[in-house]
């Protein structure tokens, strides 16, 4: 019996997903995959700067998730990781330049001194004071970042120190994204009773340790997008599918070509507002839930800059809220992953949860943008070689509080044939996503196994 799998969107969560239906299910299944977009890769997309592969779009992941480790093994990529120089990222704030802050969790402080020059000493005196403070938390509670940090440590603390990692991780801010998604070693220390917020940091910072804490491939995303590909095999239909519905033991899908598909199962590998659209007749309550997802867009400057520019010994710069900046990071490639030679690389990354610079502003107004930022935050006149500007819209799902639960409310509401993918599931990064997509292709897998075996008795 041939077995036929339809995957909805072509970013990292459905080709991960082809792979593992076709690994599982063998070169006899028939497996359609949905992208309209001219490449396939969603948010992972290499393109070429001035000659060199350099990545547009995600560019790191975390090292210590074995998901992204495990699957390069597989694919026989190992060889090609990369990892981080070891330079350091800094802070804009105040119109400075700041140390990133150490001995904190996505910038909450395990102590006043983590943060002293960051901001003032009230703000230091108040951090180191909040032991004395009783704290009224309740386990299994999922506040934003901001509620929690804001009324212990203050809200130069959630400025200065916490939005501009959450900035960089979420294209969000502290104020819309829960504890349980951003920190949730801190999460599990306070539910564990934890007396304070600095307790609870202390018992969440991660083990010491010098190996670099991000990863990078030699070549750029596109390598794995490609072994991805080579390996699935998937029929790809540079389509949308505007709406499908069950078709006996089945489902039927109509594409935004007006042409008609079947299959035994779908993975739906969607940004959360396209799922819900598509969840919305086949899966209500599915669909609702992933409706109350919010999400960001973003947008990318890629710049090749001569190779004498006296760019500072960095990674990047994690810029704090209410600065008078555009870019919300900015990343110095070359310093961050060592790249030599005569051309400096470097990234300007724009958008955040709320405003629409990413989708309104045109690719002249973003160049201009990154040029002047780059003035205001080294004192460079900086004249780009090339440059490359790339937008992702809504596609920066924001973890809010009780995230969690909504997640849980999305995947309940799902018939056994149908399962969902995507960086708005289990985290943003690209080996949760590669996880979860992993976990959906096992689960439609055994939803086509079971009713096969019923239809066999």
């Amino acid at each position: 019996m041939t077995r036929s799998y339809c995957v909805v969107g072509g970013g990292i969560s459905g080709l991960t997903a082809a792979y593992r239906l076709r690994a599982a299910a063998g070169d006899d299944a028939a497996i359609t995959l949905f992208d309209p977009a001219e490449n396939l890769g969603g948010v992972l997309r290499t393109e070429l700067v001035a000659g060199r592969p350099m990545d547009v779009g995600a560019e790191a992941f975390v090292r210590r998730r074995p998901e992204m480790p495990a699957l390069l093994a597989e694919l026989g990529l190992s060889g090609r990781q990369l990892t981080t120089t070891g330079a350091r990222p800094l802070i804009y704030s105040a119109h400075e330049l700041h140390p990133l802050p150490t001995a904190a969790v996505v910038g909450i402080p395990s102590s006043g001194s983590s943060l002293a020059g960051l901001v003032d000493d009230a703000t230091v005196a108040r951090i180191d004071a909040e032991p004395d403070h009783p704290l009224g938390w309740q386990p299994g509670g999922d506040p934003a970042v901001a509620e929690l940090v804001g009324d212990r440590f203050g809200q130069q603390t959630v400025a200065r120190s916490v939005d501009p990692l959450l900035g960089g991780v979420y294209a969000g801010s502290a104020a819309t994204i829960g504890l349980r998604a951003a920190a949730p070693t801190v999460a599990a220390a306070l539910d564990r009773g934890a007396t304070s917020l600095t307790d609870a940091v202390r018992q969440g910072l991660p083990p010491a340790s010098d190996a670099p804490v991000f990863g990078a491939l030699d070549g750029g995303y596109r390598v794995l997008i490609d072994e991805l590909v080579e390996r699935a095999r998937p029929r790809w239909v540079r389509a949308g599918v505007d709406r499908f519905e069950r078709a006996g033991r089945g489902w039927a899908l109509l594409d935004d070509t007006g042409a008609s598909w079947h299959a035994d199962a779908v993975i739906l590998a969607v940004p959360a507002p396209r799922a819900a659209r598509l969840l919305a007749e086949v899966a209500p309550r599915s669909g609702v839930a992933a409706g109350r997802i919010g999400s960001a867009s973003s947008a990318v400057v890629a710049l090749a800059v001569p190779g004498s520019t006296p760019l500072p010994e960095c990674s990047g710069v994690l810029v704090a809220s209410g600065e008078r900046l555009h870019a919300k990071a900015l990343t110095l490639s070359s310093r961050k992953w060592g790249i030599a030679g005569d051309t400096q690389f470097l990234r300007l990354s724009f958008g955040r949860y709320g405003d629409n610079l990413a989708s309104s502003a045109s690719d002249e107004q973003l160049l201009s943008w990154a040029v002047s930022d780059l003035a205001a935050v080294f004192g460079l006149d900086v004249e780009p070689l090339e440059a490359r500007v790339r937008r992702w819209i809504d596609a920066m799902p924001q973890y809010g509080p009780g995230h969690a639960d909504v997640v849980a409310e999305v995947r309940a509401g799902l018939p056994p044939t149908l399962a969902v993918a995507g960086g708005y599931l289990d985290g943003i990064g690209v080996p949760a996503c590669i996880g979860a997509a992993g976990r959906a292709a096992e689960r439609v897998i055994r939803a086509v196994e079971a009713a096969d075996a019923e239809v066999a008795r």
